[in-house]
């Protein structure tokens, strides 16, 4: 079994966004980048999932610029095989990353994929879902355990309510959540290997796929600073202050 794993390129969680002068978006120079913290996740369930024997080849994968690249080496150094970098300056809506993600998944013949649920900078939550529509795959979202039984899957699902659990056959899409698993560190031999393994270079048109965007980002503002509170001197005073600001 082949296992394909997306990966992306984002603002490291650790750095606070800053929005451009002009506030037309993030603004992303000179700033600490990393793999989504959702994407890691994904990445050591493949590398769990070969290492057991239950997948023979476990391919990266990722869209956007060059220094993306640094990105699915990292991949490769926690135990990846190989990546394919699919070349684009554009920020890609989900809806054109899905359709890219159709195309390789086509062509490499993978039977399952594994995504993380979202991306940490637009928060769509929707690329994974998009592709099993368009492969016409079942899907298992936000995964909190994933165990293979023969040809099908069985997800553990994180849901307001708290667990659902469903099984579904393969070929599939998961998506993962925070609690599938504890993503390894690569250890310094591994990350010199990895600069050995293969990684394919494509671009959008190679694939033949049209990625104009669909929507227009018109404005991006900061969140508004929180006030500062004050200090009352009794039950009363406080349920004053409340109904003076319509609160209560």
């Amino acid at each position: 079994m082949k296992v394909l794993v997306p990966v992306k390129r984002v603002l490291d969680y650790n750095v606070k966004a800053r929005v451009k002068a002009d506030n037309s978006g993030v603004d992303l120079s000179n700033v600490k980048m990393s793999m989504n913290p959702f994407d890691e996740i994904s990445v050591e369930e493949a590398v769990k999932l070969k290492e057991a024997g239950t997948v023979s080849e476990a391919v990266v994968v990722t869209i956007g610029p060059a220094k993306a690249q640094e990105t699915l080496r990292t991949a490769l150094a926690v135990g990846m095989d190989r990546g394919i970098h699919i070349q684009t300056d554009e920020d890609l809506e989900p809806l054109a990353v899905a359709k890219i993600l159709k195309e390789v998944v086509d062509a490499e013949g993978a039977d399952l994929v594994i995504t993380g649920k979202q991306a940490i900078d637009g928060d769509n939550g929707a690329t994974g879902s998009m592709l099993a529509a368009l492969l016409g795959w079942p899907q298992g979202t936000f995964a909190n355990t994933l165990t293979k039984d023969g040809d099908s899957l069985t997800v553990i699902r994180e849901v307001d309510g708290g667990l659902q659990t469903v099984k579904t056959q393969l070929p599939a899409v998961i998506t993962t959540d925070l609690r599938l698993n504890e993503p390894r560190y690569a250890r310094l031999p591994d990350i010199m290997k990895a600069k050995k393994k293969p990684i394919d270079d494509k671009t959008p048109a190679d694939y033949g796929v049209d990625t104009a965007p669909r929507l227009t980002t018109l404005k991006v503002t900061e969140p508004e600073g929180r006030k500062a509170g004050i200090i009352v001197d009794s039950v009363e005073t406080l349920l004053a202050k409340l109904k003076e600001e319509g609160v209560v």
